[in-house]
């Protein structure tokens, strides 16, 4: 990041305009590649700003309303959050902002900050979060003064969130460049369904008892920045100038602070080696010392595929979001609906649902890398092996997840005398999947691409609707002597002190299922290997 004395620098204005030229020549370059790229901008950038002028208004409208600033700080601070976390799901939004290209000029940080911090103010997002900041200013300001302060506020608040977003960038590039950083992209899809399900459990309460229900929240969030530069403006309305001065103050630190973190990491980045400049420190071979879980699995076989099963879910991108997804909605369907006071213990179903659809297209997930394993097959006793040591790899995380999220749901409904049958009705629901996923993985197996956000190559999805739909629909029917228990149970109130019974019934009638399903489908994975290598092979 020094220059010689020798070497020219560009002055900080200079320096400004020429980035922020660039900038504007790459997006137009960009946009000149292809038609459909241009559109989907244009599109893209349309929509944003439909929604950011319907935001303006509405924020506009609630001008006069008793708690217009409990929704300003909270629109603020939900604002500087997904500022915070987008770089982490999207790195590659803004290519033209990567300071590594820059690496071989010579910049100084601090002059490198300012242009790149004026560059990032170029763009859809800022837009955005400028209409949202306007329209907060003027719901809560009352007064010339006020006014005034939210010209400050909103320039602070369009501030700290664009150097959050490139402070957080920044300190984690080398990740967000790599292989396995732009996997981190296919969580994006559980952070929206999981934020979905926190909007509309939040919705429902608010429209049930008001927006006073926001008001303890927004006390504590009128002092973090962004939403503390927004909180200013409405103190100022309230005459409260001192408390106003620290608002301003505490969001110009968080400025500051994120400005600083920004130059430290554009001078580790810009003057630090990565792996590829650095020769291995060890370049022998080294034999790697053995983890705890091996030793914790059975020997032989099964041990071998447990491992690697459970080893596909630690490592592996997508069976990783997959995994992830799963354990998240199935713990949030039935949790929500009891904090709502509409839930039933029978919603806690819905985890043992979730995560035995993971036992579909075991094969998929192997992907081109299944032909190993199928050389290992040579019998039916050898695909039995294979499906039962993959089932109890699943058994590992299924059985007590959902143990643990049928308890914690009986406990917020609290209805602890119904847990035996919740629990049993959940076991057999389990077993039931995982004795049709092993079926459908053998009859129905399609390949799972590794790159981009599809889970089904282009022509399978019909296979891929097959397998899990007609998988679970088989699931449900098998289950249907365990429910029919159930409903005998409860419709006779001489037999309700017997409802326990379906405990035993339920893991018993699911254990047997998956017994059965590994049977019937262990011939089939055995006589069917070549067809199913070739269908997984295609991503």
């Amino acid at each position: 990041m020094t220059t010689p004395a020798s070497t020219t620098t560009p002055s900080s204005t200079t320096l400004t305009s020429t980035v922020v030229r660039l900038k504007l020549s790459l997006l137009r370059n960009g946009l000149r590649q292809s038609g459909g790229r241009r559109a989907a901008y244009v599109a893209s950038a349309v929509i944003v700003l439909l929604f950011a002028v319907g935001q303006l208004l509405g924020l506009v409208a609630l001008r006069g309303h008793a708690h217009a600033d409990a929704v300003v700080v909270l629109l603020a601070a939900v604002l500087g959050l997904g500022w915070a976390v987008m770089p982490l799901f999207f790195p590659s939004g803004d290519e033209t902002l990567d300071p590594t290209r820059l690496v071989m000029l010579p910049l100084r940080p601090l002059p490198l900050v300012r242009a790149l911090l004026v560059a990032s103010l170029v763009g859809i997002g800022p837009l955005f979060t400028l209409c949202l900041a306007v329209g907060s200013v003027v719901a809560v300001a009352h007064g010339g003064a006020a006014y005034a302060v939210g010209v400050l506020g909103v320039a602070l608040t369009l501030l700290v969130c664009v150097a959050l977003a490139r402070a957080v960038a920044a300190a984690n590039l080398r990740l967000l460049t790599s292989r396995k950083g732009r996997d981190l992209a296919v969580l994006s899809g559980l952070v929206i369904a999981v934020g979905a399900q926190v909007v509309n459990f939040g919705v429902q309460r608010l429209g049930s008892n008001g927006l006073g229900q926001l008001d303890p929240v927004a006390d504590v969030l009128r002092w973090l920045p962004p939403a503390s530069a927004l909180g200013a403006v409405h103190s100022v309305s309230e005459g409260s100038y001192g408390t106003a001065a620290a608002q301003l103050a505490v969001s110009v630190a968080a400025l500051v602070a994120a400005l600083v973190v920004w130059a430290r990491q554009l001078t580790r980045l810009m003057t630090s080696p990565d792996g590829s400049t650095l020769q291995a420190a060890d370049p022998g071979p080294r034999a790697r010392a053995s983890t705890g879980l091996g030793r914790l699995l059975p020997a032989g076989r099964t041990g071998t595929v447990m491992e690697r099963s459970l080893r596909y879910i630690w490592r592996d991108p997508k069976t990783k979001a997959a995994w992830v997804t799963s354990l998240a909605i199935g713990l949030i369907v039935p949790v929500f609906n009891a904090l709502q006071g509409t839930g039933s213990i029978y919603f806690a179903c819905f985890a043992a649902g979730m995560l035995g659809i993971q036992m579909y297209n075991q094969f998929g997930q192997d992907t081109s890398a299944f032909w190993m394993v199928a050389m290992t097959i040579s019998s039916p006793r050898d695909a039995y092996v294979e499906l039962r040591a993959r089932a109890l790899a699943l058994l590992v995380i299924t059985l007590p997840y959902a143990t643990l999220v049928t308890v914690v749901t009986t406990a917020l409904l609290g209805d602890w005398e119904r847990l035996p049958e919740a629990l049993g009705l959940s076991f057999a629901l389990l077993g039931a999947m995982l004795a049709t996923g092993a079926w459908t993985s053998a009859s129905f197996p399609y390949s799972i691409p590794q790159e981009g956000y599809k889970n089904v190559v282009p022509g399978q999805a019909g296979l891929a609707w097959i397998s899990i739909f007609g998988g679970m629909v088989a699931s449900a029917l098998l289950c249907a002597p365990v429910i029919a228990a159930t409903v005998w149970l409860h419709a006779d109130a001489d037999n309700e002190h017997r409802l326990w019974l379906l405990l035993p019934l339920g893991t018993a009638y699911g254990a047997l299922l998956t017994l059965a399903g590994l049977r019937l489908a262990a011939p089939r994975t055995a006589r069917r290997l070549p067809e199913i290598l070739t269908a997984v092979s295609k991503g």
